[in-house]
Parts: structure tokens; sequence; C-alpha cells
């Protein structure tokens, strides 16, 4: 038989994945190939973060391979284009490769299977990214959900979850002499070095991320259902820039997860609490799939009338944590310097720009598409449209988020600001989050000079509620 062609993309890794055991079993000689075509993803190419973290995923997942005796063969250039030369060049008849469900990216897919089906190459298809396919779960009315409660309990009622299969051993590796591209070559480090604190804080590719499992599952999930909303807590589980990248399946993090609450039954609640989160990501996986238009417009189209803020002095700010507002500051600070930021500030911050500033919510979804690691298309469009109340399971759109509360209630004792925004960090607890009420002395002693060491707010939060609420109820948004 011909050789076959295991084509990687979101899914840089051998455990649990299905179209790498799929093409190692079939028996024959077996190209590893990965493709770099960011056009094949419309708008939406990788961002510098994703980059930066593609970059050594890579050079994991082909040390890995090198392991096994073979390596990792990259190519550039459109992916119908590469894989039927890639086929032509080693007569291979077949290609294994994960389902994507990002539109451009099956649009592209599409293409590369009618591309390689006129050279007479078959392509396997797997899921090997989400732990139900977005097509088969569908309400009583035979229509997608746009609600995440009746989602997640349709799919604990009614889907089954296979184990968790393991890498296959032995690897039948194609003997012949293939080109290659370098991973340096491929350009995916920033030209500008912003990226020192990544290098500390993370450690792309599959081995590291097995270990930030195992490290999470022996301890701090035990207090993720409370500590999840805590900034200054080490109660999240810092896995999803490895899930974007596929180097751990879902299916694998649910099992592990399973056997933790097996091995510590106090810890069942906490564990349902994570787990949750699986399927939340599954539910935007879902939305994204089925409503396509949403990476760009709202869900509820009442929306597309919204009389958004074109302000760019007050987006940059935003970007930069230079509002005035501690907490959304502290946000916008972590997530440049880490490439991530705590879920709970990812809320405040973009109800923040989308709210106060009424800047358009696609603003802030192409932010975050740039700076952060876990960039997930589906994720980040179905977050921000929550946080604009213009989507699926959207917050309401009279829930606004006072950022002084919020910075009370789950950073009370300023740990959190205080690691950000340093220069208020002086500032005693009750006014950390409202320096602009601290007495002129009390500023003084913590060395702030309001208007030059730290902004004043950027907006009156009472003025700006006002505003929106009058904007968004003359919308109206219809309830899912």
């Amino acid at each position: 038989m011909a050789p076959s062609i295991c084509w990687f993309s979101n899914d840089l890794r051998l455990d649990d994945q299905p179209s790498w055991r799929a093409a190692c079993e079939r028996g024959e000689p077996v190209i590893a190939l990965y493709v770099w075509d960011p056009e094949g993803e419309g708008d939406w190419a990788p961002g510098g973060a994703s980059r930066w973290w593609l970059h050594w995923s890579l050079g994991s997942l082909d040390a890995s391979m090198r392991a096994l005796g073979g390596r990792l063969v990259i190519r550039e250039g459109p992916r119908a284009a590469v894989l039927r030369a890639m086929a032509a060049e080693t007569g291979a008849d077949t290609v294994y490769a994960n389902e994507r469900f990002e539109p451009a990216a099956r649009a592209s897919n599409a293409a590369a299977q009618r591309e390689l089906a006129k050279a007479g190459v078959g392509v396997v298809w797997a899921n090997g990214s989400l732990l139900h396919d977005p097509w088969s779960l569908r309400t009583g009315t035979g229509v997608p959900y746009k609600v995440y409660t009746p989602f997640s309990k349709a799919w604990r009622a009614r889907c089954q979850l296979d184990a968790a299969r393991g890498a296959p051993r032995t690897v039948p590796w194609f003997g012949g002499a293939l080109a290659s591209a370098s991973i340096e070559s491929l350009g995916l480090q920033p030209s500008k070095p912003w990226d020192g604190a990544f290098h500390a804080l993370w450690t792309p590719g599959e081995v590291g991320a097995k270990e930030r499992l195992k490290a999470f599952l022996a301890g701090p999930v035990s207090v993720y259902s409370e500590g999840r909303d805590f900034p200054s807590q080490p109660a999240a589980s810092r896995l999803s820039p490895h899930v974007h990248a596929g180097e751990l399946s879902p299916r694998r993090i649910w099992h592990e997860a399973e056997r933790a609450a097996s091995a510590q039954p106090a810890w069942r609640g906490t564990i349902d609490k994570f787990q949750a989160e699986l399927l939340w990501r599954d539910f935007a996986h879902h939305v994204l799939a089925n409503f396509p238009h949403t990476a760009e417009r709202p869900l509820q189209p009442a929306f597309e009338a919204f009389p958004w803020h074109d302000d760019r002095q007050a987006l940059r700010r935003w970007q930069r944590g230079q509002t005035g507002y501690p907490i959304v500051d502290a946000g916008m600070r972590e997530l440049w310097a880490t490439g991530t930021m705590h879920n709970r500030v990812r809320m405040v911050v973009s109800s923040f720009l989308v709210k106060h500033l009424r800047q358009h919510w696609r603003h802030g979804a192409h932010w975050f598409w740039d700076t952060l690691l876990d960039a997930d298309l589906s994720s980040n469009s179905l977050g921000w449209q929550w946080s604009a109340g213009c989507g699926a399971d959207a917050a309401p759109y009279f829930r606004i988020f006072n950022p002084v509360l919020q910075g009370e209630k789950f950073d009370a004792d300023g740990v959190y600001v205080r690691r950000w925004v340093p220069e208020l960090s002086q500032l005693p607890n009750k006014l950390i989050h409202k320096p602009w009420e601290a007495p002129t002395a009390v500023l003084a002693a913590a060395g702030v000079v309001l208007g030059e060491t730290y902004p004043r707010p950027i907006v009156d939060h009472a003025t700006a509620r006002d505003a929106a609420l009058r904007a968004l109820s003359a919308i109206k948004a219809p309830a899912s």
C-alpha cells in the first residue's frame, strides 16, 4: 500500500491524537506534516502571542518525533497546494487530519480535500479538538443551542466520551528524504522582543502540558470552584494555551479529572466545575460552527444598529492599562506581560471596554487575538459577545460590572493590583481600587500623583453606566 500523510494543525501532540493514531495503525509508511498557511485562516491568522507559542510547540512536537526515530516535516504555502505536492512527491494516497471548526479553516480544508480528490488522494477526518463534534447536538426542535445550560445538560445526558488513547509506541516512518522548512524560517518570534516573561512562565509543548495538568490535579483543583474568581489565588488551571495548541486533548483532561475525583471524592464538586469549563469551550465551538458569522457580527441582529463610539485614544488607554481603574489596568498589564489574563478580570475589562467606553466589541476581540497565548476564535468571539450582550448566552444588557466593586470583592487585599499596578502599591486596601477618593495626604504618602504617576479615571462610572443603559435599552435584544 501507499504511504499516508498525517497533517498536523491545531493538534500538536502524539497522545490521544486520533488522526496520528489512525495513520500509524494503518501500517504503511507515514509522513508527519505541518503546513504553515496563515492566509488559510482568513482574517484570523495567528496573532503575535499565538505565534510565539507555536514556535516552541512545533519544536516540542518535532523533538517527540525524533525520539521515536522520525521527524516533523514543515512546509509553507497554501494547504491545498502543499498537500497535493507532498502526495505527488511521496506517492501517498491518504491524508489523515483532525477537523477544524473555524469558518475560514473549514473552507480552506474543504478546498484542500477537493484538490486532493482530483489527484486520487483521500482524506480521513477525525475530531481531535472537542469533546463532541458541533453538528449532532440539537435542541428538541432540531436547531443548534444558543444557551449554555441546556446545552451542557443535553451533552451530559446524550454524549458518550470514549477513553483517551495513548500515543502509538511504534511509528512506521516514511524512509525517503523530504525537504522541510526550519521552524526559525517561519518567522514566528517577535522582531521586537516583548515576550521576556513568557519564557519564565510557560513551557509550550506536550511535555509541558502534561506537567501542568498533573500539577493542577494534584492540588489546586481542590479550590478551583471558589478560588477561580480571585485573581491573586493560584486556583486557575492555566491549561488553556496548551489546549488551544492541541497539546492536550479535552478528552484526556476530562478523564484525568475523573481519575482525580475518584482518588479524592471530596473534590467531586470542584472538579465538576472544572469540567463545566471544558463543556463551555465545546459550546463556544458549537456556536461558531453553527453560526459562523459570529466571529465578526452579533448573533443578536438588533445589535447591528448599536451606536458604538469611535475613540481611538480611549481604546489605546484601555489596551495599555491606563484607564484609571486599577482592576482594569492590572488585567490589561497582566495580559501584555504574560500572554494571559485571569478569567474574572477578563470579564471586568471586556465589560469596561464595551459598556463604559462603548467601544465595539470587535476592537477588544482583535486585541485579545493578538495578545493572548490562548487566542481561540470560538471562545474569543463568544466571550466578547457575552460581554456586549449581543451573542449566545449573553449577559443581560443591563449587567454592567462596577470595576471598583469587582476589585473590592475579588481583590480585597489589593494583591493583584499591587503586582500589576505597582505605582499604587503603597495605598491602603480600602483605597487601592479607588485612588481618586484618597485624601491628598494619603496620596502623597503613597507617592501617587493622579494625572501624573497614575491616570485619573477615563470616565465616571455612574455617568458611563447611565449612558450605556440608555443605548442598550433602545436595542432591547431579544432573549436567546
